[in-house]
Formats: C-alpha cells, structure tokens, sequence
C-alpha cells in the first residue's frame, strides 16, 4: 500500500511537469528576476551618480575650486618643466583658457596650444582682474592673461569671482609663491611704502 502510493505521487508529479513542459508556461525563475532587479539598480545608481555630478558641477565652489585647480596646473608645469603656459581669462566671454606658450606671438593662441578651455557660469562669473602692479581690467582691456614659467608667475594678482547672489571672492595668484588661493571677499593687496612713508 505505502509502495502504491508512492508510485502514485512519483506519477503526479512526472505528469505536472510534462503538462508544463507541454505548454511551456511563460514563466520567470527566481534568478532570472533577481538579474533584472539587479541590472535595474545598477542603471538608477548609473544615473543618479551623473545626476549629482551635473548638480555639484553647477555650485559655485566646485567651479571656483576647478578655476583655481587650473591656475595651479599652469604653474606647476611650468616649474617642472622649460615650458611656458599662460592662463586667458575672458571677462565678455565669461570663459577661460589654458594653453602650452609654444610661439614667440603672445597673442596668437593655436588650437594645438589648448589644454583646458572652460566657461564660467551664473553661479560663478568673473568679474574684474587686478593685478599687481595695479594694471586692472577696464572697457578696453577686457582679457588678463596670466603667465607662468619656471621662475614663477609673470604677474601676480587677483581674480574677482561673484557668485548667484552677487558674493565676491578673489583667487589670489602669488608671484612670489607660485601659491593660488581662493579667499571670501574681495580681498586688498599689500603694497610697498613710499620713502616718506617708512618709520625709519
């Protein structure tokens, strides 16, 4: 009796997976929709991370961190090398270069030279170049271009940068240090004494 009944339930069991064999039942598996789970997830974290990275590109810190990150770049080659490069700030354009001095013509700048080429935004415009020997940018002059080579920075000075609610910070360039900062306000250079100035 329990040997019949066995048989029997051996027998149901051949019987529902032939029946099923039989219609092929559109079905999935546990591990088939687990990969499509994963893949699904794998695709949003994909997409959030550009998302986020869209969003951190767009504030104002991570665009002036970027400016300075550039300026320092063009100072750090140039220590390391023979080479010359030049940093082109563009007030009208709202944009600036970074480019390999390869000419004797300053003022030329060939599509081969180009190592960045960025633009500033709303969040994070330029306004002003002062440099340090207190030439500044005005309605005639409207590009600063600042130098760097083996011994340092051609000129120092400072780039004003206004923010989304019209903040300024300055990006300090120290010709003597060949240091580029980035400093809340606008911030006013030490300049030397006059003779008639000096205590002593």
């Amino acid at each position: 009796m329990i040997q019949t009944s066995t048989v029997q339930m051996l027998n149901d069991r051949t019987s529902r997976c032939t029946v099923c064999a039989q219609r092929k039942c559109p079905a999935f598996t546990l591990i088939e929709s687990m990969v499509v789970i994963v893949a699904i997830g794998l695709f949003a974290i994909m997409a959030m991370i550009n998302l986020f990275e869209l969003f951190r590109k767009n504030t104002f810190k991570a665009q002036a961190e970027e400016f300075v990150s550039t300026m320092q770049a063009a100072a750090s080659a140039a220590a390391e090398s023979d080479r010359r490069y030049e940093v082109i700030i563009d007030l009208i354009e709202q944009s600036y270069t970074l480019r390999q001095i390869t000419t004797p013509d300053l003022l030329e700048v060939l599509e081969e030279e180009v190592i960045v080429k960025n633009d500033f935004s709303d969040n994070c415009r330029a306004d002003y170049v002062l440099f340090d020997d207190l030439q500044s940018t005005d309605e005639n002059h409207q590009t600063a271009r600042f130098r760097a080579g083996r011994a340092g920075w051609q000129y120092g000075g400072k780039i004003v940068l206004l923010d989304k609610n019209e903040q300024p910070y300055s990006v300090v360039v120290n010709r003597l240090s060949r240091i580029v900062t980035l400093k809340e306000g606008d911030v006013e250079f030490l300049l030397p004494k006059a003779k008639d100035e000096l205590p002593f």
